[in-house]
C-alpha cells in the first residue's frame, strides 16, 4: 500500500514539474491593491504550495478528536 502512495505522489510531482516548466511567460497578477509581474511558473508554484498547505491544515483540523465533555 505504501508503494502505491509513493508512486502516486511521485507521479503528481512529475506532472506538476512538467506543467510549471512549460509556463515560463510573464503574467500580471493583481492581489488586493498590488499588481505583481512574475513568471507564470512562479505563480503556479505559489498556488500549488498554498493549496497544499491549506489541505494539510484542513485535514489536521478535521482529524482532531474533541476532548471529553464536562463531568457530572
Amino acid at each position: 500500500m505504501a508503494r502505491w502512495k509513493l508512486g502516486a505522489v511521485a507521479l503528481i510531482v512529475i506532472v506538476a514539474i512538467i506543467v510549471v516548466a512549460q509556463n515560463t511567460q510573464s503574467v500580471e497578477t493583481k492581489v488586493l491593491f498590488v499588481t505583481v509581474v512574475m513568471p507564470r511558473a512562479v505563480l503556479l508554484l505559489i498556488t500549488l504550495l498554498v493549496g497544499f498547505a491549506l489541505g494539510v491544515l484542513a485535514v489536521g483540523r478535521m482529524s482532531r478528536r474533541p476532548g471529553p465533555k464536562g463531568g457530572p
